[in-house]
């Protein structure tokens, strides 16, 4: 009777150790079919972002205006006149110029204004800090249509009218209260003792600020850099009214020459706007290392 007993547990715990062991997914870890259904969202996703970047490419090697209503054509006749004449009849290299120093300048200015004064906002207790801060986002409430006249009457009386510093300025004053609000947010996430040290150190508060706080905020600058700069880029309406010279104006100006009230060379326009994306795409090359970073810690702390 032992003997069978002994027998079976035996039997028993060889039928144990020798079945197949089930896998058991980690947490995190997603199965194959869901796997292959993400990856197959983020694939139709993004080839449709990158349809519209296609569709401009392929019009702009269509010789004639017309092209863009008949786009099956243009497959037996693709050349690449239409950026021929851009780079050589029209102004775009002036436009080219205007546009960097317009850029340049917002991104400059504005990230160091905003920077300044998201940091003092962040460590300085000053009477009406608080309330500072709400006047800037203020600021943001009023349409362009509201701003325009008084501030063409602004920059007439100090003759910045068709001065690049004048459309600068305006468009630091719309740069500037929202990449305020980024840096003092990302600012609250570095620690208060960073500053003590310095100043154990014998740093001043702008040392303090340049040598130690600046450093760690490298992704905040970035996105205020990068939002700075598109604002700047592809801002129409102040840079039509303000610049008066056709080779002062920016990209976003120069596209509208293209169109008159009874024709619209649309086959010159694509291939201007290829040639705009260019410079875009290289300053988000330079700062996309830090963007994701800097979006996303400025959100974490009040």
């Amino acid at each position: 009777m032992s003997t069978t007993t002994v027998e079976t547990s035996v039997n028993k715990q060889d039928s144990v150790t020798t079945a197949p062991r089930r896998k058991v997914r980690g947490r995190g870890e997603n199965s194959r079919a869901t796997s292959l259904v993400s990856h197959g969202i983020l694939i139709v996703a993004s080839l449709i972002a990158l349809f519209p970047v296609a569709w401009l490419l392929f019009l702009s090697l269509g010789p004639d205006k017309d092209d863009y209503l008949h786009p099956g054509g243009i497959w037996g006749k693709m050349s690449l006149d239409n950026y021929t004449f851009v780079l050589q009849e029209t102004k775009f290299f002036d436009w080219l110029g205007s546009t960097l120093i317009v850029t340049l300048g917002t991104t400059l200015i504005g990230v160091v204004i905003a920077a300044t004064t998201g940091y003092a906002v962040s460590r300085m207790r000053f009477p009406g800090y608080k309330k500072f801060m709400w006047v800037l986002l203020v600021t943001q409430m009023f349409p362009v249509a509201v701003l325009m006249v008084p501030m063409y009457q602004i920059l007439s009386g100090l003759q910045l009218i068709d001065n690049y510093l004048g459309l600068i300025l305006v468009y630091c004053s719309t740069t500037v209260p929202y990449c305020a609000w980024l840096m003092k947010g990302y600012f609250d996430t570095i620690p208060f003792e960073i500053d003590e040290a310095g100043r154990v150190d014998g740093l001043s508060p702008f040392g303090t600020f340049g040598r130690l706080i600046l450093p760690l905020a490298k992704p905040g600058l970035a996105v205020a850099a990068f939002y700075s700069f598109l604002t700047a880029f592809g801002e129409v309406a102040f840079a039509s009214t303000f610049m008066l010279s056709d080779t002062k104006y920016t990209f976003a100006v120069g596209l509208q020459t293209f169109v008159s009230e009874h024709d619209a060379q649309r086959n010159l326009m694509a291939a201007t706007a290829v040639l705009i994306a260019i410079p875009v795409s290289a300053f988000f090359y330079f700062v996309q290392k830090n963007l994701v970073t800097g979006l996303t810690a400025g959100g974490t702390k009040g």
